[in-house]
């Protein structure tokens, strides 16, 4: 979809900035289940309402978490990912003792982004080749 309500606007930048992140607990145990996977479904929505990034879809499996978001590029999305996995880890551990028993720090730490949305890759680089032609 290429109209303008796609895009997001301040007063000076028009931006359309989606990501898939990943990232898994440490040794990618499957720990992120029952009310643990509904307390960090809660704490991410609380980090990015704080943060005014958009969740467009979010999936908790027991040993990695999915999230598809827009987040504004003055911000970055490695300062919401660190973000959320600290806060997430710091409060998930205070509230689950039995977190702390299985592993050393919650989340590993490396986690895997990819831009999403948009024209396709193919689309772009033609339309910049076009460019020298007009």
């Amino acid at each position: 979809m290429s109209t303008i309500s796609a895009f997001k606007t301040t007063s000076n930048i028009v931006h359309s900035c989606k990501y898939h992140i990943v990232w898994c607990p440490k040794y990618r145990r499957k720990m992120l289940v029952d009310e643990v996977a509904v307390r960090l479904e809660g704490i991410i929505r609380e980090t990015a309402y704080e943060k005014q990034v958009e969740i467009i879809e979010m999936e908790i499996m027991p040993d990695h978490v999915h999230l598809l978001c827009e987040i504004h590029p003055q911000y970055g999305v490695h300062l919401f990912v660190r973000l959320v996995k600290g806060r997430s880890s710091r409060l998930l551990r205070q509230e689950y003792k039995s977190l702390c028993t299985q592993v050393p720090t919650l989340w590993t730490n490396s986690y895997f982004i990819s831009t999403v949305g948009g024209a396709p890759l193919e689309i772009i680089k033609q339309y910049i080749e076009n460019q020298k032609r007009v």
